[in-house]
């Protein structure tokens, strides 16, 4: 920024200092900002007002419509996008009457303009401003500068504009984050954008387009301009942007009027709901959406676009949980890419670190993480220091993403470690305690440009001041050094299948007193009513009364209300009925009367044992619909890791234990499966190799010796491709540049041990002394 646009920023802002005492300072931005675009405004029409004045006369005696007036009276202005019909100005506003005369100057302006003001909420400030006294002042002031494009160009102007947002921002630190992106973030993630496009950087005339989907005050835009200009003044940057912030949006709609670009490609409202700009795609985006925000209240139209849409829509991938929508931008820029065939486009988004790896194999944010690889979209993933951002201290990472890779890119993701890429800030702001300089930008940028690998290397940096609060160590752990590394992986090396393990059910069985009593209760949530009831009423039943409850229904109820209040009514109504009772008690009967016939032995062979109590059903007659049978076999069963493993059915196929086909006396069989012993396992992918060859290897390797009598489930298989196993994908940045730290020494920890003690007993001394 030259220093006459710093000189000028800081005199427009000089205005505080009539706004203080009477406005808060988070207010100052909301009066300053749309006062010195209205002086902006008025500089750059001054050359032509006359002339649009005089157009105006004639244009009303033909009473068209306001849209067919501004076409005829923007070609008075000269290639202007904007017009004022008002014979006002700042000048001539007096002081008696300021407030009225300044709405009908203001009302004056072409619709884009005029709008702009109103989601400023101009006229509530001058309304304010004008009952402080202070309205006609803050007139006078801002008149006296000078922001015509004599004094200013177009580019310096919006220099100006954007130093007045930061100052904003910094004034508001509690809600900074939500528009203001800080300057030296949208350095780095423009750099790393911009920097692979020779021709828009070197070819006089050419064009390209940026677009931002959270535009908020229009920072990235505003940067990704200011990159190609400063390289390339004949460049020609269209800017598209959308914002839901009225607040925001319209600081990005004046902040792009005063760069001379089509504000009309400024568009208000949720992107990902309602997207303004759905048929234009675009060479460039960058954007910042916001950290962790649901995205419930539109969750109706995301799921319908996903569903009804798929891949032609923008969620076909698939969607993230909820309650964080951070991905659900990312796969809207990626639809907004230019075709590669049109000469493609690139990506630069900011995201926390949850979309790298939240959500297993099969979930949305892995099918999302998986179509972005598999596609060979990602470019790079920059990981950020923390403290970078005004409302958050997370870390941060920038991803890179295009649809034109390199050759030499194909198939390959960067990884760039830049955490400590960053030094402490005198004051801070908000969150942000830490800020990147050129020399820190430059290093990432060169390690990402040069495409290779870089070996973690120790940075010039200062160590992080440690507290001298509390007792200090005698001998303290070594500083963790500051570094700076780049990895590049190949795009497969990040995805695994997830194979589902399965182990035998084994089951021991016996007949018990203990047991069968408990049949006399039904299972889950009426078990310890029932076992209430029947501690304190039992007794008073007899053979013709079993059950009955109608005399107690009172005390019952009050019992339930205070010690299981979570008991429903459907549930209450259950327990104080008799049919229950009584269905419990003939199973009671039915488990009696077969305990008798089976005897108390334990049965390890459940295959023999469930044999046994059929051939007794059978004897006696007795019948067991599947909800007695289950509640018979809970009771009376447990699981026993020595027992044998229970036959699910007899196979005629060929023996494979690797996939649950044993041979098992004399027969091929397959078990049936311990829920509680299930585990998963990711194997990694190798392309080389065929899935099962893989699945089959790891298995070999990582999991029969441990447990012999497992076996892969051949039924879990993959949506799309229909091998085994569910592929997943994840980026653990940080396991990949994890840098082993040995604990002190035992000695050290000892001697710091004896130190204290030492001086808790002086301490004690001096006490009773």
């Amino acid at each position: 920024m030259s220093q006459s646009s710093n000189n000028l920023a800081s005199e427009s802002w000089a205005i505080a200092d009539l706004l203080r005492g009477d406005f808060r300072q988070s207010q100052y931005g909301r009066i300053i900002l749309p006062f010195c675009l209205l002086r902006r405004l008025e500089c750059v029409l001054a050359p032509t007002k006359d002339a649009v004045l005089a157009r105006f006369e004639e244009i009303q005696a033909m009473n068209l419509p306001e849209e067919a007036q501004e076409k005829m009276l923007l070609r008075a202005t000269g290639g202007l996008s904007f017009f004022n019909t008002s014979k006002m100005d700042l000048s001539k506003l007096g002081e008696t009457g300021i407030k009225a005369n300044l709405e009908n100057y203001v009302n004056g302006f072409s619709k884009d303009a005029r709008e702009i003001f109103e989601h400023f909420k101009f006229m509530e400030f001058v309304g304010l401003l004008n009952d402080a006294n202070l309205l006609y002042k803050v007139v006078q002031k801002i008149r006296t500068i000078d922001l015509s494009p004599k004094a200013i160009s177009n580019h310096d102007m919006g220099l100006v504009f954007e130093e007045l947002i930061r100052r904003f921002a910094e004034s508001s630190n509690d809600t900074a984050g939500e528009h203001f992106t800080p300057r030296d973030i949208v350095r780095l993630t423009t750099s790393l954008v911009f920097m692979e496009d020779d021709e828009a950087l070197t070819k006089p005339g050419i064009i390209r387009t940026i677009y931002d989907p959270t535009a908020g005050t229009g920072g990235f835009l505003s940067a990704g301009m200011e990159y190609v200009h400063e390289l390339n003044p004949q460049a020609v940057m269209r800017a598209y942007g959308q914002e839901l912030n009225p607040e925001s949006y319209a600081i990005c709609k004046a902040d792009m009027l005063i760069k001379g670009q089509e504000v009309s490609n400024i568009k208000l409202g949720n992107t990902l709901s309602n997207d303004h700009l759905y048929a234009d795609k675009f060479d460039y985006m960058l954007s910042n959406p916001p950290f962790g925000v649901d995205w419930k209240k539109i969750e109706t139209a995301i799921q319908d676009e996903h569903k009804l849409k798929g891949f032609d829509g923008r969620f076909g991938a698939g969607l993230p949980r909820v309650s964080d929508g951070s991905l659900l931008f990312l796969m809207h820029l990626l639809s907004k890419l230019r075709d590669a065939s049109e000469g493609g486009g690139r990506i630069g988004i900011i995201l926390n670190g949850s979309p790298l790896f939240t959500g297993g194999a099969g979930s949305g944010e892995s099918e999302i993480r998986r179509y972005i690889l598999e596609a060979d979209l990602l470019e790079a993933i920059v990981a950020l220091p923390t403290d970078m951002f005004y409302n958050t201290g997370i870390s941060t990472y920038v991803w890179v993403l295009s649809n034109k890779k390199a050759s030499e890119r194909k198939g390959k993701v960067q990884l760039i470690n830049g955490t400590d890429l960053c030094s402490k800030m005198r004051k801070s702001l908000g969150s942000k305690r830490n800020v990147m300089d050129e020399g820190d930008i430059a290093t990432i940028t060169r390690a990402f440009g040069d495409f290779y690998a870089v070996d973690a290397y120790s940075l010039d940096k200062a160590a992080d001041v440690k507290s001298n609060r509390c007792r200090q160590a005698a001998s303290p752990k070594a500083d963790v050094p500051k570094t700076f590394a780049s990895k590049i992986f190949a795009t497969h090396e990040f995805g695994y299948r997830r194979i589902t393990i399965e182990r035998p059910l084994r089951l021991s069985a016996q007949f018990t007193h203990d047991a069968i009593a408990s049949l006399r209760f039904a299972t889950g949530a009426l078990k310890p009513v029932m076992e209430w009831i029947y501690q304190h009423i039992g007794d008073e039943w007899t053979a013709d009364t079993y059950g009955q409850l109608a005399s107690h229904e009172d005390a019952i109820r009050s019992k339930i209300k205070k010690d299981f209040a979570e008991l429903k009514e459907k549930l209450i109504k259950d327990v104080l009925s008799a049919d229950i009772w009584l269905a419990q008690k003939a199973l009671l009967e039915k488990a009696q009367t077969l305990h008798t016939a089976i005897g108390d032995a334990q049965h390890d062979d459940f295959n023999e044992f469930d044999k046994t109590l059929a051939q007794e059903q059978k004897t006696t007659g007795i019948k067991l619909d599947a909800k007695e049978r289950k509640q018979l076999l809970d009771a009376i069963t447990w699981k026993n890791p020595d027992a044998e493993p229970i036959v699910k059915k007899v196979l005629k196929d060929k023996a494979n234990p690797q996939y649950g086909k044993f041979s098992y006396k004399g027969k091929v069989v397959e078990f049936e499966t311990d829920g509680d012993l299930r585990d998963n396992e990711n194997v990694p992918l190798n392309p080389s190799l065929s899935v099962n060859e893989i699945n089959e290897a790891y298995f070999q390797k990582e999991v029969a010796p441990h447990v012999p009598d497992a076996w892969i489930n051949p039924d879990k298989r993959d949506a799309k491709d229909g091998e085994i196993g569910i592929v997943g994908y994840e980026i653990p940045f940080n396991r990949h540049f994890y840098v082993y730290q040995p604990p002190r020494q035992l000695e050290e920890i000892d001697a710091d041990l004896d130190k204290v003690t030492a001086d808790i007993l002086a301490l004690l001394q001096e006490v009773h002394s």
